[in-house]
């Protein structure tokens, strides 16, 4: 979906950078599961809700919209005990 595309951050009008860093998530992390996302499904008003895993082994959950050309990134953060548990049982399902 987002490969070969213009991705967006949102800035955080506090601090003038990118949301994501307030979760301790970098542009580079974020872009490495957009490059191959794990799931990728409907979010809530149009939004997309994108899982994957980096390569230094964190599983990340990005929210984002897509734009004409790219996407726009709201947020991400790293999935962590249930949420991380029900996504590793859904991958197992498959």
């Amino acid at each position: 979906m987002h490969k070969n595309r213009k991705i967006r951050f949102y800035i955080d009008p506090e601090t003038d950078l990118p949301h994501i860093f307030n979760h301790d998530v970098t542009e580079e992390e974020v872009l490495e599961v957009l490059r191959a996302p794990l799931e990728d499904r409907k979010g809530r008003d149009g939004s997309r809700v994108t899982l994957g895993q980096t390569s230094t082994g964190r599983f990340l959950k990005i929210i984002s919209l897509v734009e004409p050309g790219g996407a726009f990134v709201v947020t991400a953060m790293e999935l962590q005990r249930k949420p991380l548990l029900a996504f590793r049982r859904r991958r197992r399902r498959k």
